[in-house]
């Protein structure tokens, strides 16, 4: 059996989760694809695509305009399952906006460090009348 959320394994994950919110906030691609697991298996469901691969990942980083990525982070929940395999979940507001995203990661050890195996980030619909 593994333990949950083991006091020093989630703190790496917080480590790498803060080393991935610099990076992308200031749209630095070589430290975000690092970030992420080099593998097929590796996904990330954006906003508005579906990548599937690194490689996908990748390429998506390297040619997508660079934007302002300001953002204000809430209710960050890192959940460690044994030593191994973690979750980041977040909310957000970028600058300016008034509409919340939300981000989720799924992070493993690799022999290279803590990688993002899967992504996913959505924006929540606006209410009415908000």
């Amino acid at each position: 059996m593994f333990e949950i959320n083991l006091p020093e394994i989630v703190a790496e994950v917080a480590s790498a989760f803060a080393c991935y919110e610099r990076a992308l906030v200031a749209n630095d691609v070589a430290a975000l694809d690092q970030l992420f697991w080099m593998s097929s298996y590796t996904l990330r469901y954006g906003v508005a695509e579906n990548l599937y691969g690194y490689d996908a990942i990748a390429n998506f980083r390297a040619t997508r305009p660079p934007i302002n990525m300001t953002r204000r982070l809430m209710n960050t929940v890192i959940t460690a399952y044994g030593r191994d395999f973690a979750t980041a979940n977040t909310e957000f507001q970028r600058e300016g906006s008034t509409v919340t995203g939300r981000q989720s990661h799924v992070w493993l050890r690799t022999p290279e460090g803590w990688r993002i195996a899967a992504a996913h980030v959505s924006l929540m619909p606006k209410q009415a009348g908000a």
